[in-house]
């Protein structure tokens, strides 16, 4: 929420490109969080529980606050996936998750993913404790769910550092903007599309182009504008575009 609104203040002088990657650091501080607050945390309870086992109390307690998180962590992951289904249609959702440029949709699906086994493996540790007299069932619960999470928090935290140190655009995108360059007759060749991911919504693209020879003087204005033009009305996402040209000589 703290990345999702700071990343909407508007560019100024000293961050001319705005700020919209603050969305991918605030990320890159939950996966963080999941890390050590989650997945440490519960491996060193599991380790204290082994060494120190306590018996099981307020059982009915223990079940109802298991079973009020599932609850919550599935509406909350139906929600993404649904997005994220929408954004990347007729491709497994993980892939699509592992492709997302938004955090707020793949850091959700993956943290409650986690979550929902997490809570999976505490119900039948718990339910194992109960059946068999065992507080060992209990321990391993939590050292599961530990490395689960920590797993998470790594692969996150490794999704969102490519993302802040700069990605570029989704091959997709790469490729249809290649497609509609080369489509241009007036485009002779185009040595290179570089893309940088500056926010979910916001793509800073730089092109270097070949013109035709027949392309010159107050042609070669107007051809830039409906270049830019064109590729902004196909992308959306494409708020910056920078224009390299060179007209092959005759």
């Amino acid at each position: 929420m703290v990345g999702l609104r700071r990343s909407t203040k508007p560019a100024d002088e000293r961050h001319p490109f705005g700020y919209g990657r603050e969305i991918y650091f605030w990320s890159l501080v939950v996966a963080v969080v999941i890390f050590g607050a989650g997945g440490v945390a519960a491996i060193w309870e599991g380790i204290s529980r082994f060494s120190e086992p306590p018996g099981l109390q307020n059982l009915q307690w223990s079940y109802a606050v298991l079973g009020i998180a599932l609850i919550f962590e599935a509406v909350s992951w139906r929600v993404a996936y649904r997005a994220l289904r929408k954004e990347y249609p007729g491709i497994s959702p993980f892939v699509a998750a592992g492709r997302s440029k938004d955090p707020s949709l793949f850091v959700v699906v993956f943290e409650d993913s986690a979550a929902i086994v997490g809570l999976l493996i505490a119900l039948a540790g718990t339910f194992g404790a109960t059946v068999f007299p065992s507080a060992h069932l209990d321990a391993i619960a939590s050292l599961l769910i530990g490395t689960l999470l920590i797993a998470t928090a790594v692969f996150l935290m490794n999704r969102t550092r490519s993302l802040l140190v700069g990605e570029s655009a989704d091959e997709q995108i790469v490729s249809g903007i290649y497609e509609l360059l080369t489509a241009d007759p007036r485009i002779a060749s185009v040595q290179r599309v570089l893309s940088a991911q500056m926010s979910p919504e916001n793509l800073l693209l730089n092109l270097d182009l070949r013109f035709d020879p027949r392309v010159v003087g107050n042609d070669m204005p107007e051809a830039i504008q409906s270049i830019d033009k064109a590729i902004r009305n196909r992308f959306p996402a494409v708020k910056e575009v920078f224009i390299e040209v060179q007209a092959l000589s005759r």
